[in-house]
């Protein structure tokens, strides 16, 4: 498809609208997505940020884009409380195992890649870490200062967001009111260092046993965590990009504050979409590690969580992930999850009926609208379910005509195959893995000898013994399928 011919629309948090996506300089797209904080191992409320941009990657791939999709790490700088409060959450995990700050973030950053893999994410264009940026951190800071827009509090620096306020929109992205905030009163360790309760910390002094500090100046101390996306977005990006995502928690206070420092830092609006992915629940509660309800995709893979009834594959979760769209919210249970196998495994084996299928000369079939609306829906925000609807039908189709029911052309075969290439595979990115594939052909070898089985009761005469196979095969939702080249099956 020539990008010309675009028609994709996306829904813009900043607009509150769905807006037509003109990249600010096509083919080129520029797009960033805030990455873990890693200090624990990988969970669901990871996957689906992680599953939902590369949606997004892999689509805007798909239409010719030349994309460059950063996501960070971070390292540093993610205090406990977002009100500048607490322990760098690294730094506590360092603590508590009595580990390097570093040897904790690799760990971590080791799991969540591997997490990643699994599912089927592609890897970012670029992978920075707050780390490994302090020196544009501070410049950015350096800039803000020199603009009047932050003040320096016993070595501390803060953004006045009051004065912003002044000049600027504050809220624009959240709706947050700067009236109700200003007039906010906290009483934490801390709190007196600030002018306001809502200015937030773009460089925080270290206390002396703080482990994780450099020197800067205005004191040993660390960034912020809201300054290493707006120091990297800009360094890998430049001070305008087309995209910047990340889930619905980070809005506020997180990509709230992103827009405040590259507004003063730069002198311009940096991003031009802002896309959010919805939460995932569990009897209606977010899904998080501060909540203490989540559960590891590591725990889901090996079903060894105690609310798990059993294992579910990394493609499983994919599924169950793209089942929804991204700006709904996505409650877990282990029925909708069970719901998301069997629809897998539905799609998955009428794939494989694909090469099986005989062509027809007098076919009147035409499946090509399936395409159509599938790029439609992706066109309309990113719409997996309406895709997965498509398939579906498609996958109807592929066992009517696998059961003699209805006609197809050698050209309705191919688009059918064609149909699942690109968007079960290339767009949605399910994958079969060797795994399942090997699974399948033992599987496959045991219904040969199960249906030699019954053919020899048949030949013996034996009719209620081949019966009883097929009616039992019948329960199992196996269906046997006499043909002129034998028997065929089929998993219904």
């Amino acid at each position: 498809m020539s990008i010309k011919e675009n028609n994709l629309f996306i829904h813009n948090t900043l607009s509150r609208k769905k807006e037509r996506f003109e990249p600010l300089n096509p083919p080129f797209v520029g797009m960033y997505v805030c990455g873990p904080t890693v200090y624990g191992e990988p969970h669901l409320g990871h996957a689906r940020p992680g599953v939902v941009f590369d949606l997004l990657f892999r689509y805007l791939k798909y239409l010719g884009y030349k994309v460059r999709y950063v996501r960070n790490i971070t390292d540093v700088g993610h205090l406990e409380n977002d009100a500048d409060e607490g322990e760098d959450k690294i730094a506590k995990k360092a603590r508590l195992e009595q580990l390097e700050p570093m040897e904790v973030a690799q760990y971590y950053t080791n799991m969540y890649h591997w997490a990643m893999d699994a599912l089927n994410v592609c890897p970012p264009s670029i992978e920075p870490h707050a780390s490994g940026h302090i020196i544009e951190q501070m410049e950015v800071v350096k800039k803000i200062l020199d603009a009047g827009y932050a003040y320096i509090s016993d070595g501390s620096v803060y953004f006045d967001v009051e004065k912003y306020a002044t000049h600027f929109h504050y809220g624009v992205l959240s709706g947050r009111k700067v009236d109700e905030l200003l007039s906010a009163t906290r009483d934490l360790d801390g709190q007196s260092e600030k002018r306001n309760p809502a200015d937030f910390a773009l460089w925080k002094k270290a206390s002396p046993t703080h482990i994780m500090k450099w020197k800067s100046p205005w004191s040993e101390g660390f960034p912020g965590w809201h300054l290493e996306c707006t120091a990297m977005s800009n360094k890998y990006l430049g001070k305008t990009f087309d995209i910047h995502g990340g889930g619905l928690d980070l809005l506020f206070p997180h990509h709230e504050a992103e827009i405040c420092q590259n507004r003063i830092a730069n002198d311009t609006d940096s991003v031009k979409y802002w896309i959010h992915n919805n939460m995932i629940t569990i009897d209606g509660q977010k899904m998080g590690k501060s909540l203490g309800n989540f559960i590891t995709l590591n725990e889901f893979f090996t079903g060894t969580h105690s609310s798990l009834n059993q294992a579910f594959t990394p493609m499983t979760i994919r599924f169950f992930i793209l089942q929804a769209h991204y700006r709904s919210t996505l409650d877990f249970s282990n029925d909708a999850l069970l719901a998301a196998q069997k629809g897998m495994q539905k799609l998955f084996a009428a794939y494989n009926l694909i090469a099986k299928l005989k062509p027809s000369d007098n076919s009147q079939t035409s499946v090509n609208q399936l395409f159509i609306n599938s790029l439609s829906a992706m066109d309309d925000d990113f719409n997996s379910p309406i895709v997965i609807a498509q398939l579906f039908e498609a996958a109807r189709i592929i066992n009517q005509a696998n059961d003699g029911n209805l006609s197809l052309s050698k050209e309705n075969i191919n688009d059918l195959k064609n149909l699942f290439d690109i968007f079960l595979f290339d767009i949605l990115g399910m994958k079969q893995n060797v795994e399942n594939q090997a699974n399948n052909n033992i599987e496959n070898d045991l219904m040969q000898i199960i249906i030699s089985l019954r053919q020899t009761a048949k030949s013996n005469k034996d009719y209620a013994t081949a019966d009883n196979i097929r009616d039992m095969l019948a329960q199992l939702g196996i269906v046997l399928k006499d043909t002129k080249d034998g028997v065929e099956w089929n998993q219904k």
